[in-house]
């Protein structure tokens, strides 16, 4: 590697990481806050510091049996090493949470094109007003900015302002999306775009989708339908299926991950808007509990502001002093 390009990643590196100190700073804020209250006055952690510590968990949005799980580990580590002192307990909660983190362990867009296989598809799910769209774009100018040749799909066509959005971020980004009209099949979009992606050598595909979950049994059909429909084009396809969650929703999160796992088989998830709210905790209790790696967080508004996630260094951000 030249000295240029070690340089220009090592400066990217760094930039997406001043991006996750600032965007995880409320949840940073409000996590050290309610621990430094938690442990006041103690020298050990005993049962009362276990007891604040579950409460600063839940208050986080860890979720309650990842909470439990982390409180339970902490609590085996006191008893194993009999003497643990409360000034050892952010480093001792910074190796549970990172052992927690699911590791994804599907090829990533630029190891399965190094097979000589193309187009990489990603198809991605989610309600409406979670950021989908926007991380479609965001997605779409990250790998374009990767040298890659970018298509999206525009099959979420229960919505007319779906499909518009999708055009503004694709004629932001300057890469071409295939669509229909509104009330068209979903998955006759997604064969449109798989074969035009096919036609022009295209190297990932992203397809948008409907978000609806009123009617769980219609959603799980048209998404059914939707990666039949691929399959035929290319047996492989999707290589992901990418659930992107409002991580300012807190629990609510929590039950769109549970919903769209009963009707589609999520592979990864996209957790957005970590900016704007102290409910960071989210992201480990989702994670932990769905057993689904995450892949991507949004710390911005900005078109550089989704990132690929770094367990490392997520966690190393949380506990930054």
């Amino acid at each position: 590697m030249g000295f240029f390009k070690f340089f220009k990643r090592e400066e990217k590196k760094e930039e997406q990481q001043q991006s996750l100190d600032k965007g995880l700073e409320k949840t940073r804020t409000g996590f050290f806050d309610k621990l430094t209250r938690a442990v006041a006055g103690k020298s050990t952690i005993d049962d009362e510091v276990l007891d604040n510590l579950e409460e600063t968990l839940m208050a986080s949005d860890v979720g309650v049996d990842t909470t439990l799980d982390i409180v339970e580990r902490v609590q085996q580590r006191v008893k194993r090493d009999k003497y643990v002192k409360t000034s050892e307990l952010n480093a001792l909660l910074r190796d549970e949470i990172a052992q927690m983190l699911q590791d994804s362990t599907d090829p990533t867009a630029t190891e399965f094109l190094a097979q000589d296989k193309r187009p990489y598809v990603i198809m991605v799910v989610g309600v409406n007003g979670v950021g989908k769209t926007t991380t479609i774009g965001k997605l779409a100018h990250m790998y374009k900015q990767e040298g890659l040749k970018v298509v999206l799909g525009a099959a979420d066509t229960f919505r007319a302002a779906a499909i518009e959005q999708l055009e503004a971020w694709a004629k932001r980004v300057d890469v071409p999306v295939i669509k229909q009209q509104m009330g068209s099949d979903p998955a006759s979009v997604a064969y449109d775009t798989l074969q035009h992606a096919i036609h022009e050598g295209a190297d990932v595909v992203i397809i948008d989708t409907a978000g609806r979950l009123h009617n769980k049994v219609s959603l799980m059909n048209e998404l059914s339908k939707i990666k039949k429909v691929m399959g035929k084009l290319l047996d492989y396809a999707p290589n992901d299926v990418m659930l992107v969650l409002d991580g300012s929703t807190g629990q609510n999160a929590f039950e769109q991950a549970k919903q769209f796992s009963l009707a589609t088989e999520i592979s990864s998830l996209a957790i957005t808007k970590l900016d704007g709210t102290a409910r960071g905790g989210v992201v480990i209790g989702i994670s932990h509990q769905m057993q689904i790696p995450v892949k991507y967080i949004g710390v911005g508004e900005g078109i550089d502001d989704l990132m690929p996630f770094d367990k490392k260094d997520f966690v190393d951000s949380l506990f930054k002093a």
